[in-house]
């Protein structure tokens, strides 16, 4: 891992994997990169530099734990670039790291080269995602035998009563398989979340779609959407509105793939995304 000082004497970490034209990387979460390996062998594409956001991994705590808000992160990204000395920067954002990318192309549309928004929150811009568009996501499963735990679960969760067991319940919806792989992912995944950093990630005033939406038309960068066909998380027709609020935008749905397509058919994946980042 390396280090750099953010604008307020934080020490915020990343790691560098990979050969080509540099690739900021932005987890979701928010939570450390590694998560993310190597996006399913898109480092043999491009070098990927993964950011770990303020308060996750091997990045410090700050004192203020409110700048982990989305909106103030921000300013951690502008003074990235400016550590990697890069004019602009081709950004891949994945879930809600989608949030943190968006807002920061529409302060800052000269400074972002490719985007690549890969099974995006929708968030920053507002987009609403009901219940019924989730359940008419993940209904193509039925016939796997979690599904029926894993639909009540979501049932719960979309009547207000979500628990700890309804969270566990819904992870096979996550992955386009829900094998041991899956679940060795979703483990450790979990093991890097921090409560209070998600909550500070998404306190009130950490989005502003009324502001966000337009300043997306001025975006003029190459954008992919890339969405995850059973993903409910960040269903289909939810990614192709967000694609279309950008003046050049694509949009693809990656077959069987959940919320992360790059270990449902990292093939799949990496040809899309590395076509679209060449």
């Amino acid at each position: 891992m390396e280090t750099f000082t953010s604008y307020d004497g934080t020490q915020l970490a990343y790691r560098v994997v990979g050969d080509g034209l540099p690739l900021v990387c932005l987890p979701g979460g928010p939570q450390a990169s590694a998560y993310l390996g190597e996006l399913g062998g898109l480092s043999a594409h491009r070098q990927l530099i993964m950011l770990d956001l303020r308060g996750t991994g091997r990045s410090a705590m700050p004192a203020d734990i409110t700048s982990c808000r989305c909106d103030r992160l921000v300013g951690d990204l502008e003074a990235f670039r400016e550590h990697l000395g890069l004019d602009r920067m081709d950004l891949l954002a994945h879930s809600a790291g989608a949030n943190l990318a968006v807002q920061y192309a529409g302060r800052s549309p000269e400074r972002v080269g490719r985007i690549a928004l890969i099974t995006p929150s929708v968030r920053a811009v507002g987009i609403a995602i009901t219940g019924e568009l989730r359940r008419e996501t993940v209904r193509v499963r039925r016939d796997e035998p979690w599904f029926p735990a894993a639909f009540a679960a979501l049932e719960a969760i979309g009547a207000g009563r979500a628990s700890a067991d309804s969270w566990r319940a819904v992870a096979p919806f996550s992955y386009g398989r829900w094998d041991e792989a899956a679940q060795a992912h979703k483990a450790a995944e979990d093991e890097q979340l921090n409560p209070d950093v998600v909550a500070a990630f998404n306190a009130e005033g950490a989005f502003d779609p009324d502001a966000t939406r337009p300043a997306l038309a001025h975006v003029g960068s190459p954008v992919l959407v890339l969405a995850g066909q059973v993903d409910p998380g960040a269903p289909p027709p939810a990614a192709a509105e967000l694609a279309r609020l950008f003046p050049n935008a694509e949009f693809t749905v990656q077959p069987g793939a959940g919320h992360f397509p790059w270990l449902d058919d990292a093939n799949r994946f990496v040809a899309a995304t590395a076509a679209f980042l060449r």
